[in-house]
């Protein structure tokens, strides 16, 4: 009986790069590079690909980036000198990513890219990503609304190297920028980061004390937003976020964070999972390379049903 093989790259763990690069697998391993699992999103998608590949039958081979592109590319001469059947992929850039993907495709490796695109077509087999700017569109409108079609707001941006960053942003000013009462006086990147979030919002805060409301490029910006605002006893600001966390979905629960948009993290890795076998096994998915998947609406009305960013019944 096959077990399931998972190796958890991290900073500290890179030392193992080396010491597996000589090593050979055994047969039939996917493996699987996500960002760190720290962030409850990135880990949706490693279990997920990891449980739809043990199913099929498959070992996995689990490795952390970090967002770094060349951490990113020592682990995929690791994945190619392991003789993985496929790799599982969420990037950490945008441009930076093109040049992995084709190293592995050009040793007969499959990529199958979930969450995040690359800005190159014709590399990987697959490109499965949430419909980003349907998402945002939802969230805005949410926003939109619960801000009573006016005041002042902030908005909280992604990693400018992300691709979704400027999708989910572009996707909430189409909406927003309709109603004249709605002013954005400040903007500003958090990287994703929760830490950084909560910093960058009380700097907000300090220039632009008669905020309203905060869109937030991802959740876990969100969280860190709301915490900030929270310290500062200011909970009478609406915050939007998306993804579609538990964290965002508890917080909807007690009252917190206003709405989220849900992007099926989970469903979308075992997809990417599903595409890999398919094509190991006969050569082609019989789909197009970019796949879309749209996005859900999360607030008071349906957060008890979501869970690790899938809803239930």
């Amino acid at each position: 009986m096959k077990f399931t093989k998972r190796i958890l790259m991290s900073a500290a763990a890179l030392g193992i790069v080396g010491a597996m690069s000589g090593v050979a697998l055994a047969a039939d391993t996917i493996a699987i590079i996500t960002p760190s699992h720290d962030n409850p999103f990135f880990k949706a998608e490693a279990d997920g690909a990891a449980a739809k590949a043990k199913e099929l039958g498959y070992e996995t081979m689990i490795l952390v980036h970090d967002d770094d592109a060349n951490k990113q590319n020592e682990l995929f001469d690791s994945a190619i000198a392991a003789g993985v059947k496929a790799i599982i992929l969420d990037n950490a850039g945008a441009d930076a990513s093109v040049a992995a993907v084709q190293k592995a495709k050009d040793k007969n490796i499959p990529s199958f890219l979930i969450d995040r695109e690359i800005t190159t077509a014709g590399v990987a087999v697959s490109q499965i990503v949430s419909n980003n700017y349907q998402g945002a569109q939802l969230g805005a409108e949410e926003f939109v609304k619960l801000m009573g079609e006016k005041g002042n707001y902030a908005e909280l941006v992604g990693k400018e190297s992300d691709t979704n960053a400027g999708i989910r942003s572009q996707g909430y000013h189409d909406v927003i920028d309709q109603y004249s009462d709605m002013k954005m006086v400040v903007r500003q990147t958090a990287n994703w980061s929760q830490t950084e979030a909560y910093t960058v919002m009380e700097s907000m805060l300090q220039a632009h004390p008669d905020i309203k409301g905060v869109i937030s490029g991802n959740d876990t910006m969100a969280m860190g937003a709301y915490a900030a605002l929270e310290a500062a006893g200011r909970k009478d600001v609406i915050v939007v976020g998306f993804d579609g966390s538990n964290d965002v979905r508890d917080s909807i629960m007690k009252g917190g964070i206003k709405a989220t948009v849900l992007q099926p993290a989970y469903q979308q890795a075992q997809l990417a999972v599903e595409q890999a076998d398919k094509f190991i096994k006969t050569g082609s998915t019989g789909l197009e390379e970019k796949q879309l998947m749209d996005c859900i609406l999360i607030n008071a009305d349906n957060a008890p049903k979501l869970e690790t960013f899938a809803l239930t019944n």
